[in-house]
């Protein structure tokens, strides 16, 4: 388990570059937290540190984004507060085969329809910041955790 404070924006955005710099062959995340925890800005500031370019847009209303990583593979970033159903999510059409990384926000409500998570990250309004939580959930969550080095 890794728990850092995040006081500022450029606080999650060092944090998205560090988890860009560990990031394992393949491996799914799930980000919880409550609305306006801050889910997707960790997730773009990761996306960004990864490469990606241009316009990264919150899922919320799409249920999904697709990235191609300059590294290659994909990058897959999933809202899925808007579902009704874990059966919608075949309707997506989702490629495991080329996705690289999946950061699922609200995956509860995807239950029995996602991948595995390898890491689940807790994100919690705490005082004018916010509280990230780690946890590794595979082998593949320990050795992201682990190339992160200490919080």
């Amino acid at each position: 388990m890794h728990d850092f404070f995040l006081d500022n924006a450029d606080a999650t955005d060092a944090l998205g570059a560090r988890l860009a710099h560990a990031l394992p062959p393949r491996v799914v995340a799930y980000l919880h937290g409550d609305l306006g925890a801050g889910k997707s800005t960790l997730a773009r500031a990761l996306l960004r540190a990864l490469g990606v370019t241009g316009t990264i847009r919150s899922p919320t209303y799409t249920l999904v984004e697709q990235y191609p990583l300059p590294a290659g593979g994909m990058a897959l970033h999933l809202d899925l507060y808007r579902i009704g159903d874990p059966g919608e999510l075949e309707f997506l059409g989702l490629d495991p085969a080329e996705t690289r990384l999946w950061l699922v926000e609200w995956p509860e409500r995807g239950q029995g329809g996602l991948p595995t998570a390898d890491l689940d990250v807790e994100l919690a309004v705490e005082g004018a910041g916010r509280r990230c939580v780690l946890h590794a959930r595979t082998a593949a969550g320990h050795d992201w955790l682990e190339a992160l080095g200490p919080a």
